[in-house]
């Protein structure tokens, strides 16, 4: 049985205005109908994914603008841990080790758990680390915490992408992808900034400036992650399905269903196929990992989130290389516009490329483009008078950084979830993420100040700079690659899915509304209606 959902029509009303309906069963529904439920959702779903992200990136990053803090009175982190730049270098790469190890089976464990429970445990974890930095005294501790930190926050990123399909169409998460990523970007300027005002309190209760930081942050962190309890939806029920509160599930507060009534009934049939998933197995997730689609991607990521994490770590670093004189609260200052650009640029692009969906490698590939420019700019244009060209070099490539995460998450979305169903999502995104920040691995443990010999001389970071393009134009050709293989061999439904599904008496392939909208080719007319 295949339970369809009609193609889009536009219907005049009396007055003379355009509406859009889709055949739901034998009744019409109107789209904007639709867009409206999934605008409840952004209300509910998207301020709290921008405030767990906003807190594990400010604890996870703080590190970096550590480095610089408060040196003139010798209380950054490198002179309060006695630890030499290339052990700063091997704890930042150590938290990534943690994170590709244990990325995909903390997604995996969430599909099969409740989501909202998962990603409660992740950000009360984090906040409990963060605060655990502040009692950093030695190099043995500032290890130990940082494999801990990659151990609990792993699963985060992928796993909110995984959360959004169990909402959306997966050709619609760009845009809401987009948006609570922009808490990175908000959050690196704004601990830049604020970072700043705790090196105001460098003394005060025998705490050092970065140790104010960590333990505020922290703390909030554990008060955001317990609220999530409350706060997020678990998985959507079908209309009239009971949750089952046997066993753990009685202890943990109940969060209100994402959606009642009228519009729990429209979303069920516009993404009908999220409520009837299969349950998945070993043979499952072993097709996800074989599948050649998986590793373009994973290439992509590779570069653009290492260089992300590489500017993100050593951005204050790169800035005084090109002026010395620059004092510490200078570089927290002048760190923030790089964010700034970062965050315009996703909210430009990423709804565009949800608008063209079809053309996710384009709008990728062109991002990667003005971060090449950037760090070339930022590695030749001179010294001297003509130095702060590099900084704009800088801002060149935080404007490109923006939506290049987003949108392969997105485009990893698009390909696993017709085609391998729900593990295809949780496993795949998760591959990407974790795998792809080996990425991560080479930034901070191998480049800038892991890189002695290329932190001297008139032209500081200069390697480091360049491998960071050689690796953004492996992403490039990655993309292509990718756009070339899947018009030669397609994206079908995975065999086994498809013969279980067949084998299975009674069981449904749904191809519902969104399925049917997601093949259709959108274009400028209506860019800021569809949500």
């Amino acid at each position: 049985m295949v339970k369809e959902i009609g193609e889009i029509q536009d219907v005049s009303s009396k007055q003379g205005e355009s509406h859009r309906d889709v055949e739901v069963g034998s009744e019409m529904v109107d789209l904007d109908r639709i867009e409206r439920v999934y605008k409840k959702l952004d209300r509910r779903i998207l301020p709290a994914f921008w405030v767990l992200y906003f807190l594990c990136s400010a604890i996870r990053s703080n590190v970096g603008l550590a480095q610089t803090m408060n040196t003139a009175q010798h209380h950054d982190l490198a002179s309060e841990l006695n630890l030499k730049p290339k052990q700063v270098s091997t704890g930042l790469a150590l938290f990534y080790v943690c994170y590709v190890l244990f990325d995909l089976p903390s997604n995996l464990i969430m599909s099969k758990l409740s989501p909202h429970v998962w990603m409660s445990r992740i950000v009360t974890g984090v906040g409990i680390i963060g605060v655990c930095l502040t009692a950093m005294k030695a190099a043995w501790s500032f290890y130990l915490l940082r494999l801990l930190l990659g151990i609990v926050i792993a699963g985060m990123w992928p796993g909110m992408s995984y959360y959004l399909t169990l909402f959306y169409p997966p050709s619609r998460t760009g845009k809401r992808i987009g948006r609570y990523f922009t808490a990175a970007q908000v959050s690196a300027a704004v601990v830049g900034l604020v970072s700043a005002g705790f090196q105001e309190m460098d003394g005060l209760g025998g705490l050092v400036g970065f140790q104010w930081m960590f333990l505020l942050y922290g703390l909030v962190g554990i008060v955001v992650g317990i609220s999530l309890l409350w706060w997020l939806p678990d998985r959507p029920l079908p209309p009239g399905e009971v949750r089952n509160r046997d066993g753990w599930r009685r202890f943990i507060p109940e969060s209100k269903p994402a959606l009642t009534g009228e519009d729990a009934q429209i979303h069920y049939e516009d993404l009908t196929r999220v409520y009837h998933g299969r349950e998945w197995n070993m043979n499952d997730l072993w097709q996800v990992v074989i599948d050649w689609r998986l590793w373009p991607l994973v290439v992509m990521y590779f570069g653009v989130v290492g260089v992300g994490i590489g500017t993100q770590s050593y951005g204050t670093v790169i800035i005084r290389g090109i002026n010395p004189q620059l004092t510490g609260i200078q570089l927290s200052l002048l760190f923030a516009p790089i964010w700034v650009m970062d965050l315009i640029a996703i909210l430009i692009v990423t709804p565009l490329s949800d608008r063209f969906h079809h053309h996710r490698a384009l709008f990728f590939s062109a991002a990667v483009l003005i971060q090449i420019t950037g760090l070339l700019v930022t590695t030749f244009a001179g010294n001297g008078s003509s130095s702060w060209a590099r900084y704009g070099g800088l801002l060149m490539v935080g404007f490109g950084l923006g939506p290049t995460v987003p949108i392969c998450m997105t485009w990893t979305n698009e390909i696993f979830q017709p085609r391998h169903g729900e593990v295809g999502v949780a496993a795949a995104s998760a591959l990407v993420s974790g795998l792809g920040n080996l990425g991560s691995i080479l930034t901070t443990y191998a480049l800038y100040t892991g890189w002695p010999a290329d932190a001297v001389g008139p032209h500081k970071y200069r390697k480091s700079n360049l491998v960071m393009v050689g690796i953004l134009c492996g992403s490039i050709l990655s993309a292509a690659t990718m756009v070339v293989l899947l018009r030669a061999f397609g994206n079908d439904r995975a065999k086994q899915i498809s013969s279980a599904s067949s084998a299975t008496e009674g069981e449904a392939e749904y191809i519902d509304g969104a399925a049917r909208r997601e093949v259709q080719q959108r274009g400028l007319g209506r860019m800021f209606c569809f949500s």
